[in-house]
């Protein structure tokens, strides 16, 4: 993999290699949807993604900044245990309590639907199958391409701190890192450029990126990869670490493929979206995806069906159908 860069390589060979890479997602996904069912609630709770959308619509229509807040909740929800509701539990030393939980939001929101859906269907569906759901119609709200969402997932019972703090990426790991992680989870090299295309929209808090501004690797200097007009607005923006700044400077409210462009311009906001532009490895889809809009809408769709399907429960010894988001039965 190693050897792919877009400096050798012409456009025409690095789609065919996204090709290559597509396939196997497709491959992929559907071995991981045979517990899962795009029917499953049809005859139970005909009405649920009715509900859901509903919801989420007018959450995003008060305050467009839960579409992104919706869709990290979901992935840090996947990061720990796989997709099963870990991170909405609400106890001592839960998930939603560790340090890398701290500046998530959307928890409430979850919760609101959840309360809806079971005045329509009680006891039916999980709080897992919610947030898969919620995240999905978040990113349609922002102008990001619909897909179908597998259900059947069950709540789980278990949620910790410290696995939250030693599995969630926090924006300062290496492309090696990344990249173990996300095949630790059934998601490949793709997966991994695509999936941190979401940040096309949202935003971090300064302080996840106040170490590339100034005394980047103990240098005393900035990140070089930083782009100098970019620099010295982030230096201006940033003066306080809980201080908020757009990952997308060029199109924030927008879900599109401005985030893939940006990098190329040296734009990107946080130490792990930059390097997929300067790695070798993930270069020549940075550039794919710049230059080709409308394969990054159809492969998140892909990557994102794969992304709720990691490490799913679906039995009922596995898991729950959680009355209450917050609290298991």
């Amino acid at each position: 993999m190693n050897c792919f860069s877009t400096n050798t390589l012409p456009m025409f060979v690095v789609l065919i290699f996204v090709t290559i890479l597509q396939l196997m997602n497709f491959s992929s996904a559907d071995s991981r949807q045979s517990f899962l069912s795009i029917d499953y609630y049809h005859k139970t709770c005909p009405q649920l993604e009715g509900i859901i959308q509903n919801k989420v619509s007018a959450m995003i229509n008060k305050d467009y900044t839960m579409a992104p807040s919706l869709l990290r909740l979901h992935f840090h929800d996947c990061a720990v245990r796989g997709c099963d509701g870990s991170i909405l539990l609400n106890h001592k030393g839960s998930e939603r309590s560790a340090a890398a939980s701290k500046t998530l939001r959307g928890l409430e929101a979850i919760q609101e639907i959840k309360a809806e859906v079971e005045k329509h269907c009680p006891k039916t569906v999980s709080c897992a199958d919610i947030l898969t759901a919620a995240a999905r119609d978040a990113t349609v709200g922002m102008g990001g391409p619909f897909w179908e969402v597998p259900f059947g997932r069950k709540d789980g019972r278990v949620s910790t701190a410290q696995e939250a703090d030693r599995l969630v990426p926090m924006g300062r790991e290496n492309i090696t890192t990344l990249v173990q992680f996300y095949q630790a989870r059934g998601l490949t090299l793709l997966d991994l450029v695509i999936l941190s295309g979401a940040h096309t929209i949202g935003r971090s808090s300064c302080g996840s990126l106040q170490f590339r501004l100034y005394n980047f690797n103990g240098t005393r200097k900035p990140d070089p990869s930083i782009d100098v007009k970019y620099l010295n607005y982030l230096k201006r923006k940033c003066r306080w670490a809980s201080e908020l700044v757009d990952l997308d400077a060029t199109t924030p409210r927008g879900f599109d493929a401005a985030y893939y462009t940006n990098l190329q311009k040296k734009m990107g906001l946080l130490y792990t979206d930059q390097a997929l532009y300067t790695d070798p490895r993930t270069e020549p889809l940075v550039t794919a995806m710049a230059t080709q809009p409308s394969l990054f809408f159809q492969q998140f769709s892909v990557s994102m069906v794969k992304l709720g399907n990691v490490q799913v429960l679906t039995g009922k010894r596995e898991g729950e159908i959680r009355r209450n988001c917050n609290f298991v039965n």
